[in-house]
């Protein structure tokens, strides 16, 4: 239960992480300049700053998400492995050929 409610958290982590970044204007414009074609950010030195702020809070939550379901699958105790079948090698159709008795050397 609190495996799937972290799952969800860092779900929706990930997407609001991808918008934030996908906002800012880097160096040679973001997704913003893009559309606008404005030479500023549409949210002005105030939104840019709140955009880093963003992208820094999601980025721990990214990696504090990521650590605790990686600590969690571990607890659990088994791989995707150990359900797993073993695969088995064909059965062939015909039986090999009985290897034929040499014949001994005839003498004169």
């Amino acid at each position: 239960m609190l495996y799937g409610f972290v799952l969800t958290i860092h779900i929706m982590v990930c997407f609001v992480l991808i918008a934030v970044i996908l906002l800012q204007a880097g160096r040679g414009g973001g997704v913003v300049d893009a559309f606008s074609g404005a030479t500023q950010s549409m949210l002005g030195t105030r939104g840019a700053a709140f955009l880093t702020r963003a992208t820094t809070a999601c980025a721990i939550l990214f990696m504090l998400t990521s650590l605790g379901l990686a600590v969690m699958s571990a607890q659990q105790g088994h791989s995707l492995m150990e359900t797993a079948r073993p695969v088995q090698a064909p059965v062939p159709t015909q039986a090999p050929a009985a290897p034929q008795p040499e014949k001994p050397a005839q003498q004169p």
